[in-house]
């Protein structure tokens, strides 16, 4: 007889932890050690874009190369991510040596340590373990939040349970393309889905409730780098996670082939979320993908999100509205140089606008953004402020001026993802 586990809240914050594998899984577990506070050591020859993210922004350390027995140097905790079974008993072996508690994504039954299914509700962590059934676990898990939950619908009933009219989960919600269970025009093999989710602007418990259900019944997930890494932790073991991480001027991948992933998958019979940071409409091209979707007969829902662009200065104390101080704001997107032939943006007509602006994907051209708008006519003593990775633990807050905000970001080191507010509105708050 197998013996029970034995529950156990580590406690990581500044202590070592190896993970083996720069793969899926690794993408899906390291969120959750950062959260904790965990020094995170990548050990793999490649990393997925969204891992690489992390180690450009400094949250995590990498050794490209294969795993050597010294990484274990010092370790607490280690986390096999890899699918070799002969590569991950190896690096299981040398962990038991150093009586390292192991956990492997491979072979639960050789792992010396479980990770549970995880809901977190502020400052409560549930952690449930399904004597070896994942899925038993994250059903148990998935009731156990359904409780907590402190928001419930409409006319009562917890966002997971069936709904009067019949329907349940996503399949009864209504898209661009029609409903749900289409048939293919060859071969009369039932169509999937796609759902296009706004996963909010960093803080996992900002997701709407809606996309946290649809997250719940993907087949498929479809994730840019921008969303809550710990919205990834609580998927499904079975679910496919395609990484389509857009990284500000590095690797990407083309929107086209984006587009494919979300028909082929669904297609297939599958149920697809795309998910997306801040809302799927604001610079996230879901347009584009849902006009790719409709195109191949493939039903579409979309699920607002809340955007970075009003969630992020509200997080660091600034209203982008405020009576007697701005009655309008305007949001734009930074990522095209203003003298450049591909700009869709009046930088003129903004710079005589007496409101808030906020710009987005502007990091990489605030001076020249800066320069044009004072040249038009907005002081350059107009109160400017930067907030990066907004409504996040890792949030950070640079207040300037117009005229000094890029030089002083620059000196600051301060990275994407950030968004960037002009106006008076920066020091309505304080006191």
């Amino acid at each position: 007889m197998t013996s029970n586990p034995y529950p156990l809240g580590l406690r990581l914050d500044g202590r070592r932890v190896v993970v083996v594998g720069g793969g899926a899984v690794a993408t899906r577990r390291v969120p959750a050690l950062l959260d904790a506070g965990a020094d995170v050591l990548l050990v793999s020859p490649e990393l997925t874009p969204a891992l690489r993210a992390r180690v450009d922004a400094g949250r995590l350390h990498w050794v490209p190369r294969r795993f050597l027995p010294e990484d274990l140097d010092g370790a607490w905790l280690v986390q096999v991510a890899i699918d070799d079974p002969m590569a991950a008993a190896s690096v299981s072996a040398v962990a038991a040596e150093r009586r390292i508690f192991c956990v492997r994504a491979d072979d639960r039954t050789a792992a010396t340590a479980w990770t549970p299914a995880v809901t977190r509700h502020g400052p409560v962590t549930v952690a449930v373990l399904g004597g070896g059934d994942p899925r038993r676990a994250m059903t148990v898990r998935d009731a156990i939040r359904d409780l907590l939950a402190v928001r419930l619908a409409p006319d009562g009933i917890a966002p997971t349970q069936s709904r009067p009219d019949g329907a349940s989960g996503a399949s009864g919600a209504s898209g661009a393309s029609g409903a749900s269970g289409a048939t293919g025009a060859a071969g009369g093999r039932p169509v999937g889905r796609v759902a296009l989710v706004g996963a909010g602007p960093g803080d996992p418990e900002l997701i709407t409730v809606k996309g946290w259900r649809l997250l719940t019944e993907a087949d498929v997930v479809v994730a840019d780098r921008l969303v809550p890494g710990l919205l990834l932790d609580e998927l499904r073991p079975d679910v496919e996670l395609v990484d389509a991480s857009k990284i500000p001027y590095g690797p990407s991948r083309a929107q086209e082939e984006i587009n494919q992933i979300l028909v082929d998958r669904a297609l297939a019979g599958a149920f697809v979320v795309r998910l997306k940071g801040g809302d799927p409409y604001v610079f996230g091209r879901g347009g584009e993908e849902l006009l790719a979707c409709a195109k191949a007969g493939v039903p579409v829902t979309v699920v607002p999100g809340v955007t970075s662009s009003i969630a992020a200065p509200s997080a660091a104390g600034i209203p982008v509205t405020h009576r007697g101080v701005a009655h309008e704001f305007t949001v734009v997107s930074g990522h095209v140089a203003p003298d450049s032939p591909a700009s869709l943006v009046r930088w003129d007509a903004l710079a005589g606008l007496r409101g808030t602006l906020v710009i987005l994907m502007g990091l990489k051209n605030l001076a020249a953004i800066s320069e044009t708008l004072i040249a038009h006519g907005r002081p350059s003593q107009t109160p400017a402020a930067v907030v990066q990775e907004g409504t996040t633990g890792a949030q950070r807050v640079l207040r300037s001026t117009l005229g000094e905000v890029a030089a002083d970001a620059l000196a600051a080191d301060v990275r994407p993802p950030a968004v960037v507010v002009l106006g008076d509105v920066v020091g309505a708050l304080d006191a």
